[in-house]
């Protein structure tokens, strides 16, 4: 099989001819069908992530089929259709396992870092890391909602926000256009805040019920004419913009996390006393990433990709990095 690898720290995306793996007892293998590309996947490509061991094929938005069972294996079949998210798997022993909490599972795995993703034709991961796909959505859309998708939709569903309350999403980007779709099929009312007016119609185009150009406009004065935001979604990675925004919401709303900025964000203790809350979300687990293929399926939820075939690994992380993919990039291995 061919697989795009990095085998040193900062080095490019290597093509690999290598042997089809094997599943080992409690695993399954998937014939990979798409594989989208995350700016997570910076981790592998620089060797930043604590405990990573090279060659490595990083991918964590998988979607494929599945082609094999490892001993013990019950709940899939081969021939069901499969996706593979960030969280890579659990132990089911520690004791936030035993609480049901694998997401912070202590011995959890990650797929792409852990071991070998979808930069590759075949990939082998624990069972409990696949997630049912639905027949509604082709491999290559279902791929990004296995990491983007997921972590709006999951932050949206938890955030405590109810329908008709102010949602505002910060960013309209690979997070953002996703979070866009989502807030407005759950109910929200939905604003959009981005800087520059050349977004302002895609972002109403895919449901945002208005737009603030941050570049032009002062956004924690337009939310405040609004009311005031119940929920801030900061969907992109960008400290001093999440703290620029954190007063547009009312006396008791919440700002939620979900993109990791670089950049330390400063909180004036005095305006958070009214009420205020700032959150991190993860992403979840495979039943979460069913969960969110289910509902973008039927609520007509999709990204706005680029496809690339597997070989050109190297062209479409670059341009994740530059930030000019709109929205995401997935390498399809049909091409």
């Amino acid at each position: 099989m061919r697989a795009m690898i990095v085998r040193e720290a900062g080095g490019p995306f290597i093509l690999d001819e290598r042997e089809i793996p094997e599943p080992g007892p409690g695993e399954i293998r998937i014939s990979v069908e798409a594989c989208g590309i995350c700016h997570s996947d910076a981790f592998v490509k620089f060797g930043q992530f604590p405990g990573l061991e090279l060659p490595r094929a990083p991918g964590h938005e998988v979607a494929g089929v599945v082609d094999a069972l490892g001993e013990g294996v019950d709940a899939f079949a081969v021939g069901h259709r499969v996706g593979v998210g960030w969280h890579g798997g659990h132990c089911f022993k520690c004791n936030p396992c035993r609480r049901g909490d694998f997401i912070n599972c202590v011995n959890a795995k990650i797929a792409g870092i852990s071991y070998d993703g979808g930069y590759q034709e075949y990939m082998v991961c624990p069972w409990e890391a696949a997630a049912r796909v639905p027949d509604e959505l082709s491999p290559a859309e279902a791929a990004p909602l296995l990491c983007a998708g997921i972590t709006t939709y999951n932050a949206l569903r938890n955030s405590g926000a109810r329908p008709g309350d102010l949602v505002a999403v910060q960013g309209v980007g690979g997070l953002g256009h996703l979070a866009i779709q989502f807030s407005n099929r759950m109910g929200f009312r939905t604003v959009a805040v981005s800087r520059g007016k050349d977004k302002e119609q895609l972002a109403r185009d895919l449901g945002a019920h208005e737009y603030i150009d941050s570049k032009s406009a002062d956004a924690v004065a337009e939310l405040r004419k609004l009311g005031g935001a119940n929920l801030i979604l900061a969907t992109a990675p960008n400290g001093k913009a999440i703290e620029g925004i954190l007063n547009g919401l009312h006396g008791r709303g919440k700002l939620m996390l979900v993109a990791a900025a670089p950049d330390p964000i400063s909180v004036n203790a005095f305006a958070m006393l009214t009420g205020k809350m700032i959150h991190g979300w993860p992403s979840g687990t495979a039943v979460d990433s069913e969960d969110t293929m289910s509902f973008a399926a039927f609520a007509g939820v999709r990204p706005q990709i680029e496809h690339f075939p597997l070989e050109a690994a190297n062209e479409a992380f670059a341009k994740v990095m530059e930030n000019t993919i709109r929205f995401r990039a997935v390498l399809d291995m049909a091409r």
